[in-house]
């Protein structure tokens, strides 16, 4: 479990805010989040390659500062944030990552896309690939857009109704070497 202080933004007036960033065998309570926060995830039957999960992390608020109580980071606790770190065809990929619209300013986004890279890094990975909804935010992180040809198979956006009417994803890559 990490606690994570995040502030809206830089004004000392500004009152900071503390969550917990703890891992999760709990993948079922993550995926609805997900898709709330309009991540599209498919039915187990419409996956054409296997994934394995490798870690999960969820993110909840914390109401007092000096509170180390696991409580919460129980099941209990309102989920703000969700990750998931998967390997495809030999591949580390993100298989998830949102954060409820009201905090995405306190930079918990990156703070979750952190823990995935540093996992990656302690199991051997040299690079990591995402499909982004939102790209701008992973290259901010150094990612770069590659053609889908190059990426382990995880895109199943093709089949998607909202793929190229509103949803124009991008597979990304980061090298970690």
């Amino acid at each position: 479990m990490t606690v994570y202080s995040g502030k809206e933004n830089k004004a000392a007036d500004k009152p900071e805010k503390n969550f917990v960033i703890a891992e999760t065998d709990d993948y079922e309570r993550l995926v609805p989040f997900f898709v709330e926060n309009d991540l599209e995830f498919p039915e187990e039957d419409d996956i054409e390659t296997p994934t394995d999960l490798v870690q999960c992390w969820k993110v909840t608020e914390r109401e007092e500062p000096d509170e180390t109580s696991e409580k919460y980071a129980s099941e209990k606790s309102r989920l703000i944030g969700g990750f998931v770190l998967a390997k495809r065809q030999g591949e580390f990929i993100v298989d998830g990552i949102a954060v409820d619209p009201e905090y995405r300013k306190y930079h918990i986004g990156r703070a979750l896309l952190d823990n995935g890279i540093e996992e990656t890094l302690k199991r051997g990975g040299k690079r990591i690939f995402l499909v982004a909804r939102a790209p701008g935010f992973f290259r901010k992180a150094g990612f770069v857009t590659v053609p889908r040809e190059e990426a382990p198979n995880f895109f199943e956006c093709l089949t998607c109704p909202q793929y190229g009417v509103d949803c124009h994803p991008e597979v990304m890559r980061l090298d970690l070497e």
